[in-house]
């Protein structure tokens, strides 16, 4: 029998012994408790070695447990953040410390009332007046959790990376923060925020291969959301001039540091605007953000120094190409120009970078550039090497549209990877007709969500900021 097995043979003798001394082990509630980072905060100004007769009740699970004979002292973790408690025999009767001392163990959940002090070593604590088992764990926590060689597993079982390690569940914290952070933003510039279907019955928006699904009750193939730009546009159609919505998307695609199958992602469209618009609008967004997370502009991430304080930099796709990879752009078709900026010019764009004008060939739903008819008015945000933003002036001309998203349909099918299975219902002819009844002038941003909290928490891979990242099977 392994070690883990013992322990949970173990772990299962003291559930039945708990049950027999007529204890529940697994409670209904537990009312009145306090948050421990509060308590942290209320009772900062306590000098060491002093106690107050200020009573506490708080609640959380186990992380460690020294027993030193007379006293035994416990860390406990809530939500917010861990305490010590004390049990000794002067405060506490001799049987539940005894039921303590013999019957928990790290990972389970207790209540305790008790009183605040400090230790002589300054440690916050609270002496146990009562105590309370609130849940029975079976299986043991880690003894160890760190390293490279857990990554996948931390990913895999997300829960016990949060019990292990704080700071993971600070970079979450972060995130929530950013999320409210964007909404606040947009709606203090008139931003009605809206929902897209992600079950969709044509799927459009992106260059992208979807998931395809099948809805039984109408017999009908459908697909998840690859992008909810189209039906954002259709809201701008019926009266809306500003919207935005935070949606999942999903893309059937590649698995890497930078991508995940399922992804977040924020949209929004102003009427009345162009990419030149879209481009302060943006910036501003993310020097904002970057406050609100930092304090500051200025961010550390991995080993750089990245500055967020708008204006960001410009240049064109074809002087970017012309910069970093040296060679002319001019003779170069647009599959062979992006070609050379992916591979070539994007890894040099370390500070905010906006790469604007590219070839009309690439963007079959962006405006045609006021100056130059081989181009389109599109930008692309790129930090750290990373495309974070991508807006357009949106093309409002219908019948253009019908043509360039038929073209689309045409080069798709030609293409060495092309698969009907996904391809087939590519053209949204509601959406032609919807602008057909007239769209507005319109500028339009995507920025991905999971990206920006990368950025903005010094995390290193996409998985580390989502809660559940996708994940092969075991063993595979």
């Amino acid at each position: 029998m392994g070690r883990e097995d013992e322990i949970i043979k173990e772990r299962l003798r003291k559930l039945d012994e708990i049950r027999k001394l007529k204890i529940e082990p697994y409670a209904y509630n537990f009312e009145g408790k306090e948050k421990i980072s509060e308590l942290h905060e209320r009772f900062k100004k306590i000098k060491n070695d002093e106690r107050t007769k200020e009573k506490v009740r708080v609640a959380g699970r186990i992380m460690s447990i020294r027993d030193l004979g007379n006293l035994v002292f416990a860390t406990l973790q809530d939500g917010y953040g861990k305490i010590q408690i004390v049990l000794q025999s002067e405060n506490l009767d001799e049987k539940k410390i005894n039921f303590f001392k013999k019957l928990i163990d790290m990972g389970d959940f207790i209540g305790v009332d008790g009183e605040i002090f400090r230790t002589k070593r300054g440690e916050l604590s609270v002496l146990v007046k009562e105590i309370e088992l609130l849940t029975k764990s079976i299986l043991p926590l880690p003894e160890k959790w760190h390293g490279l060689s857990d990554k996948e597993e931390r990913y895999r079982k997300r829960y016990l990376d949060l019990i292990m390690n704080s700071d993971v569940k600070e970079v979450f914290h972060k995130r929530e923060k950013i999320l409210e952070g964007i909404r606040e933003f947009m709606k203090s510039r008139d931003f009605t925020e809206v929902d897209t279907p992600l079950l969709q019955p044509i799927y459009g928006g992106a260059d992208a291969k979807p998931f395809v699904t099948k809805l039984n009750a109408l017999d009908m193939k459908l697909y998840l959301s690859i992008s909810p730009e189209l039906y954002l546009k259709k809201l701008i159609v019926g009266g809306f001039e500003k919207v935005f919505t935070i949606s999942k998307n999903f893309r059937n695609e590649g698995i890497d540091r930078l991508h995940n199958p399922e992804f977040t992602m924020i949209e929004f469209y102003e009427s009345y605007s162009d990419y030149n618009n879209m481009m302060k609008l943006t910036e501003s967004l993310i020097e904002n953000l970057a406050k609100k997370i930092s304090g500051k502009t200025k961010i550390t991430y991995g080993d750089k120094e990245i500055e967020l304080k708008a204006p960001f930099k410009v240049m064109t796709m074809k002087d970017s190409v012309r910069k970093y990879s040296k060679k002319n752009p001019d003779k170069m078709k647009a599959e062979e120009l992006n070609e050379i900026f992916e591979n070539e010019v994007q890894k040099e764009l370390i500070q905010p970078t906006f790469i604007i004008d590219y070839p009309k060939e690439l963007c079959p739903l962006t405006k045609e550039h006021r100056k130059d008819n081989k181009l389109v008015e599109r930008f692309e945000l790129f930090v750290n090497g990373a495309e974070l933003a991508n807006a357009y002036s949106e093309l409002n001309n219908p019948i253009e549209q019908e043509k360039r998203l038929k073209d689309q349909v045409e080069t798709r099918k030609k293409a060495k990877d092309y698969d009907a299975h996904f391809e087939a219902n590519v053209l949204d002819e509601d959406f032609v007709s919807a602008i057909s009844y007239g769209m507005p002038p319109l500028g339009g941003v995507g920025i991905g969500i999971d990206r920006l909290v990368m950025l903005l928490t010094n995390s290193q891979s996409i998985r580390d900021v989502i809660l559940f990242p996708f994940m092969k099977p075991e063993g595979k």
